[in-house]
């Protein structure tokens, strides 16, 4: 009698088992034994862009060089100098719906088309730029400059002197102080933006501006997503 008992050699090979749909291992005999079958994942889907670019302008470079001490003052505002035909490529891609300057000179007759052609909103409120402190600016243009920003249906937004320096640097400055910002942090992005002549004096408006005006005149409904610029309009409303 054949006492042997190994098992007879397999004579199909893998890809025939495979053709008839029948599994290489059988899971009665060997229960330790478990099979996982991997499933591709999904397909990646790209989303849409928001907006479409919109058309180029003829005449108007498309670079995407950034005005002079150009940066982002928190989400939706942004801050620079005066920007220039170089740079208008640059500020399509910001999608901006509104631009606030503070130069008291009339917009230069370019940087007009290039915002009706972008249906960009300019609001104006000159203020002197000139070497001598920053210290006599009317609280009223601040108040009503801050409004503005205040209102996210400006928003994306621009701001923006001839340097970017010292009168943007005051306007940040007191929006800072709406969302809450301590003196010391106020100063110090002041400082940065400003250097190497950063006015003093820039600084003492700043600190004695008084806020309670411009929470009078905004609207709660309106006012950006920033938490903790609620605080304070909480405040006030409750005195």
């Amino acid at each position: 009698m054949d006492t042997d008992k190994t098992p007879p050699p397999i004579e199909e090979d893998y890809a025939a088992v495979e053709r008839r749909g029948q599994p290489l291992v059988s899971l009665e005999d060997s229960p330790q034994v478990s099979i996982s079958v991997m499933t591709p994942p999904p397909p990646v889907l790209l989303a849409e862009p928001f907006s479409k670019p919109s058309e180029p302008l003829e005449g108007f470079p498309e670079d995407i060089t950034p005005p002079e001490n150009f940066a982002m003052v928190c989400p939706y505002i942004y801050r620079s100098g005066m920007p220039k035909k170089r740079h208008f490529g640059f500020l399509r891609r910001l999608r901006l719906r509104s631009i606030l300057t503070l130069i008291l000179e009339e917009y230069p007759v370019q940087s007009q088309k290039f915002l009706e052609h972008e249906g960009i909103r300019l609001f104006q409120f000159g203020v002197a730029g000139n070497k001598e402190p920053f210290a006599d600016i009317p609280e009223n243009i601040m108040t009503e400059a801050l409004c503005v920003l205040m209102d996210r249906r400006n928003h994306p937004i621009l701001i923006h002197c001839n340097k970017g320096k010292h009168r943007t640097g005051c306007l940040v400055g007191c929006l800072r102080k709406l969302q809450e910002w301590s003196n010391t942090s106020i100063f110090d992005e002041y400082r940065r933006y400003s250097a190497p002549k950063s006015r003093s004096m820039d600084q003492q408006f700043i600190e004695l501006f008084d806020v309670r005006p411009v929470l009078d005149q905004i609207d709660p409904e309106n006012v950006p997503d920033w938490p903790t610029t609620l605080y304070p309009l909480q405040g006030h409303a409750e005195q």
